[in-house]
């Protein structure tokens, strides 16, 4: 995959969730919550799908692992990532937007909070990448 988060000031720590071995996650992948404790690195097809945070390692399908260390959201941990090509400002609040992508969230997404990755701590004009606090 590309564009991928990379972390660049770590506050919290990762916690243990699982995935399907037949999976394929980079590390630094956005992924969404699947179930409980459940995440998956697919491409995000649904408006609103609930964040589970960012993979803290690679995981390579088939392998045997059924376990991937998270960076779950609301720690303060801050990361670069990739925008679409939307315009962000700072201090929105960005939600996935296809593949290790981010854009800025409406107002509904920021009320319901489920899919809301952190608020973006630099400005972009799209397809750059900035500074998100998680």
């Amino acid at each position: 995959m590309a564009n991928e988060a990379v972390l660049k000031l770590r506050r919290g720590h990762p916690v243990d969730m699982v995935v399907t071995d037949t999976n394929a996650i980079e590390k630094g992948a956005l992924l969404i919550l699947t179930d409980a404790r459940t995440c998956s690195g697919t491409v995000v097809t649904t408006a609103g799908a609930q964040y589970a945070g960012v993979a803290a390692r690679e995981k390579i399908a088939s392998d045997g692992r059924t376990r991937i260390a998270v960076f779950p959201p609301g720690v303060g941990n801050v990361y670069d990532m990739k925008a679409n090509n939307d315009a962000i400002q700072v201090g929105d609040k960005v939600v996935m937007s296809g593949i290790n992508l981010i854009r800025a969230a409406t107002s509904a997404e920021v009320l319901s909070g489920v899919a809301v990755i952190g608020t973006a701590l630099e400005t972009a004009s799209g397809n750059e990448v900035i500074e998100v606090l998680s």
